[in-house]
């Protein structure tokens, strides 16, 4: 229950900055980036309310019509892209007139800065960003071959997730200095930063438009393991076991 519940909460905002992501990709995709913002973005409503809309049902299109050959071996592709172009995104950054302000913010410790609240927020990011606590690992754990090992799984995931963390960073935090970005902006430095990165950059129009459309489907692939993690959870707690349709089953 605790899980389940956990979830649902997940997918109330999780949705919504799907539909964020979704906003930016159309966007670019039109040529229309020049008043491009995160603080304008949340405070229309007809952005946030469609685009939600939009998220959802796709979602729903991909859970009721079996699209799991299509949508899995699609996503494998567009990841390694996305992990591919955020690489070339990062050295992109290092050239940056502040590369050097940024990775020395980003990579040099401050350890007076360390306090009780810095580590909660950090162990609350290493919970969120490995999924710890949903159900996840039990039900995606269902899926994993049995040639397959827990522990060699568990280390590719940290691996993976830490060095696209710090890739991001270097791609962030040069850009902050450079553009004038607020380094503690939260949620925003993602909208904002990467469409002054894109906004600044040869051809970055169709660069931006590459990257926001690979974080479509890395966010959407987010929304349909959280509907996959629920109605799993509806069938074990109400005994339904009758076949589900679901990008994963």
């Amino acid at each position: 229950w605790i899980c389940l519940f956990g979830n649902i909460a997940l997918m109330s905002f999780y949705t919504v900055v799907t539909g964020w992501i979704i906003y930016y990709f159309v966007s670019f995709l039109r040529g229309t980036t020049a008043t491009l913002g995160f603080v304008s973005m949340i405070q229309n409503p007809n952005v946030n309310i469609i685009f939600l809309f939009v998220t959802i049902v796709l979602a729903f299109v991909v859970l009721c019509f079996k699209l799991q050959s299509g949508v899995e071996r699609v996503t494998k592709y567009i990841m390694i892209a996305l992990l591919l172009l955020i690489v070339v995104l990062g050295i992109h950054s290092l050239t940056l007139s502040g590369a050097k302000e940024g990775i020395a913010f980003y990579l040099i410790p401050k350890f007076s800065k360390i306090s009780g609240n810095v580590i909660v927020g950090a162990m609350n990011q290493a919970f969120f960003t490995l999924s710890v606590g949903m159900g996840s690992m039990a039900i995606f754990g269902s899926y994993i071959d049995k040639n397959r090992t827990l522990m060699g799984e568990t280390i590719n995931i940290i691996v993976l997730d830490t060095v696209v963390a710090v890739i991001a960073g270097i791609i962030i935090f040069p850009a902050c200095f450079t553009y004038g970005v607020e380094v503690g902006a939260g949620p925003s430095l993602l909208f904002d930063t990467m469409a002054n990165v894109f906004n600044n950059m040869t051809g970055g129009r169709w660069w931006g438009s590459l990257f926001f459309l690979f974080m479509v489907f890395a966010a959407l692939s987010t929304v349909l393991g959280v509907c996959e993690n629920i109605v799993a959870m509806v069938r074990e707690i109400t005994g339904w076991n009758r076949p589900v349709t679901c990008v994963l089953s």
